[in-house]
């Protein structure tokens, strides 16, 4: 099956710091791989480098086998990658509605966008309840429904997921992995960036554990289980 997106030992400075150094990976389509480290291991730098916020210094991007390296984030999300950033960041002063319709800014096609809009009500019952509510007046595990909906609306072939689970009650966390799960049935592409690293193994075919901006191992859960430092220092073991 062939890549949908592949790093080519890619660095990115912040001025003088260097926050990822020669990272290499690839994700094939309809797979989902974690991306797992502690703060500031270099794992969200590494999505925003992927969308576009933060521009590559070394090495190289392809999406789709096309190089990305140095495209917007405009022009990223129109080929197909959405990004759900750490800490939602949705607008508390807009409706959950309003919310999803932002995620849809380069779509044109408002038939298009309100059947989107009723797959994510489908997709996510709570936010068709609350939709003429305020995003601010949603609860944590809501917000982060109502983030990795708003991501979904620009109709993404990959979706990038930067610490869903943070902040959430065990209970949602089993949800948000519930719904991470059903959109990879959908045919979606998912690197998931999580702290949590052994929920986010357990979801990913793959796991990749970063420290100082590199990646430092690798394996599916069943190899990287198995290590003795994997184990003490991410996985509670």
């Amino acid at each position: 099956m062939a890549a949908i997106i592949e790093l080519h030992e890619v660095n990115v400075n912040y001025g003088k710091i260097q926050a990822v150094r020669g990272v290499s990976f690839g994700l094939e389509e309809g797979h989902i791989i974690a991306l797992m480290g502690s703060n500031g291991a270099g794992k969200s730098t590494i999505l925003k480098s992927i969308i576009g916020l933060e521009g590559v210094s070394q090495g190289e991007i392809l999406f789709g086998g096309k190089k990305v390296s140095g495209k917007s984030t405009p022009e990223m999300v129109r080929m197909g990658v959405a990004l759900c950033p750490e800490g939602r960041r949705i607008f508390p002063e807009m409706t959950v509605m309003k919310n999803l319709t932002v995620g849809a800014y380069l779509r044109k096609d408002r038939a298009e966008i309100k059947h989107q809009i009723e797959e994510i009500y489908k997709h996510f019952p709570i936010l068709s309840e609350r939709r003429n509510q305020r995003g601010g007046s949603l609860s944590g595990g809501e917000q982060q429904m109502l983030a990795i909906g708003r991501a979904l609306m620009a109709g993404p072939k990959l979706l990038l997921l930067d610490e869903p689970s943070l902040g959430l009650a065990p209970l949602m966390v089993q949800e948000v992995g519930n719904i991470i799960k059903n959109i990879l049935k959908r045919g979606i592409s998912i690197i998931l960036a999580e702290q949590n690293a052994l929920w986010s193994l357990e979801l990913s075919q793959y796991g990749f554990v970063m420290e100082n901006g590199k990646i430092v191992m690798q394996g599916s859960y069943e190899e990287l289980i198995k290590d003795n430092y994997i184990m003490e220092a991410y996985l509670g073991g």
